[in-house]
């Protein structure tokens, strides 16, 4: 709301739309909020989940900070290249309220977004041995098996195939794509499916 209302010199109602930043996403700005913000703030800009997911991840891993995503807007923001920092800058960092199982899902989502986490299905035949070519290929790619699910029944399967599902640590995009390359090198069929 705050970026329509600063352009419109007033505080505006505005339709919101679901984000994991629950504690700014406000229809409309306070007046007092509002009146602060027009006064002394310089510039509002906007980040998306995906960027907030990664500045908490950021925090997360090399902070050891867990702030919840309104409190990483900042950090989100920098990371985004939507604010031009020069020299010694410093960030606010507010608030720690964030559900656990939302912070497993931003830690998911933000270790795939940077290549280092990914879910795999892969059809096989249902013979002996595959199971353990399929893990084999993934040690010499040097990837890190995390969960299988080997699979018999479902819609779409046929009596002599199973489908595989893994969760697989990679060490980033790069190493995410010749894992997938070494898999299709041995004439598998892996689908990246995204969570």
């Amino acid at each position: 709301a705050y970026p329509s209302s600063l352009a419109a010199g007033e505080p505006l109602t505005v339709a919101t739309t679901p984000t994991i930043a629950d504690g700014i996403a406000v229809a409309r700005p306070g007046d007092v909020p509002f009146d602060v913000i027009r006064e002394l703030v310089d510039e509002v800009v906007t980040v998306s989940d995906d960027d907030i997911a990664r500045a908490l991840l950021i925090l997360l891993e090399r902070a050891k900070q867990v702030v919840e995503p309104a409190g990483a807007v900042g950090v989100a923001a920098i990371l985004a290249g939507k604010i031009r920092a020069s020299g010694p800058t410093a960030v606010v960092l507010s608030g720690g309220n964030i559900d656990p199982l939302l912070l497993q899902r931003v830690v998911a989502h933000g270790l795939a977004a940077s290549g280092r986490y990914m879910s795999l299905q892969i059809p096989l035949p249902d013979r002996p041995g595959q199971l353990a070519r399929v893990s084999e290929l993934l040690a010499i790619a040097g990837a890190n098996v995390i969960e299988v699910l080997h699979t018999r029944h479902g819609q779409g399967l046929q009596i002599s195939e199973v489908v595989l599902q893994l969760s697989v640590e990679t060490r980033g995009a790069e190493h995410r794509a010749h894992v997938i390359d070494v898999l299709e090198s041995a004439g598998f069929t892996p689908r990246v499916v995204e969570d």
